[in-house]
């Protein structure tokens, strides 16, 4: 899973959590959801402000992306930790160190009935320097992102590059029943 930091302005304040639990879940127009445990203090912000950022630390930033995970903001100050930013919505905190950041206009809320709530939010806008960008594309080799392991509780790096989307599938659909044999053995 990707590791995140969500941003939020609470009391006045920006503040920053880890949220691994983050994922696209349309692309027009494009949407993104967060599952946040019901106690974290960042929900409180962005049901007050109605928007939120979604933030892409890079592996360089591992220590203080777990460690906004390991405090919370209702003890720990966490507003002084970044360089915060704002864009059009003006409420919703981004980090200048992160190399993709994503403005968003809270859409809807879904109770899981359970110890967390799913934050659904419209990006209005996403930002990132050149340098990380290839064709005015985020570059995942250049951004160098964090993927969070759940079940064992360890960050990784991104590895190699397997093949294309929607594309090295057509190798398979080739030689299909081939490979179903290759990878049956």
């Amino acid at each position: 899973m990707p590791t995140t930091l969500v941003g939020a302005h609470v009391n006045g304040k920006p503040n920053y959590l880890t949220v691994a639990f983050c994922g696209v879940v349309q692309a027009s127009p494009p949407m993104i959801a967060v599952t946040l445990g019901k106690i974290h203090h960042t929900n409180e912000g962005i049901r007050e402000n109605q928007c939120f950022s979604v933030n892409i630390p890079s592996q360089d930033m591992v220590e203080v992306t777990d460690y906004c995970g390991i405090v919370s903001g209702k003890k720990t100050d966490k507003s002084e930790i970044f360089e915060t930013f704002y864009g059009k919505l003006e409420k919703a905190p981004m980090i200048r160190e992160c190399p993709v950041n994503l403005e968003c206009r809270l859409i809807d809320i879904l109770d899981l009935r359970g110890a967390s709530e799913v934050f659904i939010g419209e990006i209005v806008e996403g930002y990132a320097e050149e340098k990380y960008l290839c064709n005015e594309i985020p570059d995942i080799e250049k951004i160098k992102p964090i993927v969070f392991s759940m079940y064992d509780n360890n960050y990784w790096g991104i590895g190699e590059h397997l093949g294309k989307a929607w594309s090295i599938g057509k190798n398979f659909a080739e030689g299909g029943k081939e490979k179903k044999a290759e990878n049956d053995r």
